[in-house]
């Protein structure tokens, strides 16, 4: 009798392909670079350097997965806390080394960087830099768990990009995108702070301070309110630069409009059921933004100008 000696079977990974996809946050990413397109066409470049384009899509890519990465590292402990955040791969320990999520996550946030520096010009590496440290380094590590100015300064990691689209598109800020990224810099703390008041418990377990008074949630609710007010006039500030087709600078007002008045409910009663509206709408709402300024250049080299 031959006995046969089944050979050892190779250990089966300790993530699924989901698992290692969800750490590069792909929602966040997609529209991370989506704010880049747009302010590379909001910077008007004619004509239009498609190969410039091509790079910045693959050099924001991969920085914004980076940073993502590294966030999911730095934050593996207080994502343990939160209901929101405690089945994410590394809290859940799917994933076996959080030391090789930080080293491929410190790759690919500098290979984005230099890849731009290198093969667009310096101001676009430098503001992927920016975004990269303010949303790791400024954000994560230092204001996150201290203070409740986080997302009020941490907001600019959202707004870089747009500048270095802008740098990629021209090879300068122009005074249209900087205010476009003024206008992603103020939607940041409406949408968290909405956040926030949905799932208050959440954040007070993990001890993370937000809004100004988290503990004062009818001050809070109108803070969220003022906030999300301010959309409107950094709409007009973008318009005043001439560089949105009054369509486009109408249909940014109106989404701003509909911003404020899904948050305005937080003004008489702020809590979990008057936050839902406004932070279910907040994301399509910067996502519409992206798109109407993307779709602005088209507008104007139809002959559609800006209001006069």
């Amino acid at each position: 009798m031959v006995t046969v000696v089944p050979r050892p079977q190779p250990e089966p990974p300790t993530g699924a392909a989901r698992d290692y996809f969800a750490l590069v946050k792909p929602g966040i990413t997609l529209l991370i670079v989506l704010v880049a397109v747009a302010g590379f066409f909001l910077a008007d470049p004619n004509p239009v350097p498609w190969a410039s384009l091509g790079i910045l899509l693959v050099a924001g890519t991969a920085a914004s997965a980076g940073a993502a990465m590294l966030n999911h590292y730095l934050d593996r402990d207080v994502d343990a806390q939160m209901k929101r955040t405690r089945a994410r791969p590394l809290p859940a320990a799917r994933i076996g080394s959080s030391a090789a999520v930080a080293g491929a996550g410190l790759l690919l946030l500098g290979g984005g960087i230099a890849m731009a520096s290198i093969f667009l010009n310096l101001l676009t590496g430098f503001s992927i830099l920016l975004g990269g440290l303010t949303y790791v380094v400024v954000y994560t590590i230092w204001l996150k768990r201290r203070s409740s100015w986080n997302i009020v300064i941490g907001g600019f990691a959202g707004s870089a990009p747009a500048l270095a689209g802008a740098a990629a598109a021209v090879g300068t800020w122009t005074p249209g995108v900087l205010a476009f990224a003024l206008l992603v810099f103020l939607w940041t703390p409406p949408h968290f702070w909405s956040l926030a008041l949905l799932l208050k418990d959440d954040y007070e377990r993990a001890g993370l301070p937000m809004l100004p008074d988290m503990k004062d949630v009818a001050y809070s609710g109108k803070i969220v309110v003022v906030s999300a007010a301010l959309l409107i006039p950094a709409t007009l500030v973008i318009g005043a630069t001439g560089a949105l087709a009054w369509p486009i600078l109408i249909v940014l007002l109106a989404l701003a409009l509909g911003f404020l008045a899904l948050t305005l409910p937080l003004w008489r009663k702020a809590g979990p059921k008057t936050a839902r509206a406004g932070f279910v709408y907040s994301g399509p709402y910067l996502l519409g933004v992206v798109v109407a300024v993307i779709a602005n250049v088209l507008l104007l080299r139809a002959g559609i100008g800006p209001l006069r």
